[in-house]
């Protein structure tokens, strides 16, 4: 793992490659406020066209809701 960046510190704990959230509490106000920060993150770092393109479909997504109910 060291070589992808991660040092014993991260890795330590974890025998057999262990994932998950087994044993330990999750934060969720931790989480959605990384969601948010994430998404902010992203858009804000989108091209115009990009951002442009993600409005269009939007728009689109909510006319095609608005009819379908």
């Amino acid at each position: 793992m060291v070589e992808y960046g991660n040092g014993v510190s991260q890795v330590a704990g974890q025998a057999g490659g262990g994932a998950g959230t087994t044993g330990r509490s999750v934060d969720v106000g931790a989480s959605v406020g990384q969601l948010l920060t994430d998404s902010v993150h992203t858009l804000s770092t989108m091209p115009p066209a990009a951002l442009l393109a993600l409005v269009v479909v939007i728009v689109l997504g909510l006319i095609i809701l608005k009819r379908a109910f």
